[in-house]
């Protein structure tokens, strides 16, 4: 593994840990050369995840991408980093299970919302609110007042 640092070409690992799930093996390295230390992630490569978006278009399932939404919802709340990775490898996973090839982008909005709402509720509504794309105040305060 090429070291982030000095970039080298070689490194020891010094402890691994997997994830609860079996999903994730965490390593930490250290560089041969520097030694510096870094952690990596180990996932399963898995067979791609097309997503069909709202207009037909089909592009790859991307987990950064379905990050920043949920980082975007929970933007000045109190949620950490983990758990918002968290919620993603969920929603990832629960996806993968379905064993289709296309996924419709609704359903992993509809999957993310689950997360949210018993996470924390402003960040539920900020995510609906644009997941739903509400066209006026009434839509909005109809979801409000089914919280």
């Amino acid at each position: 593994m090429k070291c982030p640092f000095c970039n080298y070409k070689d490194s020891k690992v010094i402890d691994s840990r997997m994830k609860a799930d079996g999903t994730v093996i965490r390593r930490r390295r250290e560089c041969l050369s520097c030694k510096r230390r870094f952690t990596t992630k180990e996932y399963i490569e898995q067979a791609p995840l097309i997503v069909v978006k709202a207009d037909k278009r089909r592009e790859p399932f991307s987990l950064e991408k379905l990050k920043k939404g949920i980082r975007l919802a929970c933007s000045k709340r109190p949620i950490s980093s983990e758990t918002i990775d968290d919620i993603a490898s969920k929603v990832e996973f629960q996806l993968r299970e379905m064993v289709a090839d296309e996924i419709d982008s609704r359903e992993i909005g509809k999957l993310v919302m689950v997360h949210l709402k018993k996470l924390d509720k402003v960040a539920y509504v900020r995510f609906a609110s644009v997941y739903r794309n509400f066209q006026d105040k009434e839509e909005f305060i109809t979801e409000l007042q089914d919280l």
